[in-house]
């Protein structure tokens, strides 16, 4: 198996921490950079298919536009993790900002444990799973994928939410416009159980039935107030 190579980013700039990074992902298939001091941007643009783990916190938008990379990061992130990625995974042990997986395109964000507003804004695909609760505004403007929180969403939950998927297995504290509740199936409940149990999220069967979903009231979003005037 190929020895982990190792980046301190003590010392490093940004700038020097993605250039380095990314000239060792052409060699190697395994890094971990160390004390990165919760720098923002770590790993932007990566488009190699390697591991990385950073062992510590990340700032702002980390794994912004990463194709393919898998990127495991021990303790927590900043606002925007895998920001318009495309392709990969970036889990994060710990707790994150606002906005993560905003704009997404593929691959899954996994946050462990509790994260800001704007979870899931404007994401087009992919999946974003939060192992705690996620703040107002989760899923606004989303047009496709799935977002799993298991925790509780607060107010306007999928506010202007176009196409995709909202699972919700806590409290629901108020919809946003064109958001509505739905019961989940019993394909819903499996497909759920499939994508939670390769993160190591532990439920039951029960559990899984307490999900709910929030998905578009229609495909136009538009205010049905000012329509009735």
């Amino acid at each position: 198996m190929e020895k982990e190579h190792i980046i301190d980013a003590k010392k490093m700039t940004e700038k020097e921490l993605n250039r380095t990074l990314k000239t060792a992902a052409e060699h190697y298939e395994n890094i971990k950079i160390i004390n990165p001091q919760s720098r923002h941007s770590i790993a932007a643009g990566l488009t190699q298919n390697i591991n990385l783990t950073i062992d510590g916190s990340a700032g702002y938008f980390v794994g912004t536009m990463i194709d393919g990379a898998k990127i495991h990061i021990t303790k927590n992130a900043g606002w925007f993790a895998g920001d318009n990625m495309t392709n990969g995974e970036i889990i994060v042990e710990g707790g994150s900002g606002d906005g993560a997986g905003q704009g997404i395109y593929g691959g899954t964000v996994v946050i462990k444990k509790d994260t800001g507003s704007r979870t899931g804004e404007i994401m087009k695909g992919g999946t974003v799973i939060i192992g705690g609760n996620s703040g107002f505004m989760t899923g606004i403007l989303m047009m496709g994928g799935k977002l799993i929180v298991l925790g509780d969403v607060t107010d306007d939950a999928g506010e202007s939410i176009m196409r995709g998927t909202i699972y919700v297995k806590g409290n629901i504290k108020s919809l946003g416009k064109n958001a509505i509740v739905q019961d989940t199936t019993l394909d819903d409940q499996k497909e759920l159980k499939e994508i939670l149990t390769q993160y190591n999220f532990e439920l039951t069967d029960l559990d899984y039935t307490q999900f709910r979903k929030i998905v578009p009231e229609g495909k136009r979003v538009y205010n049905k107030k000012s329509e009735e005037k």
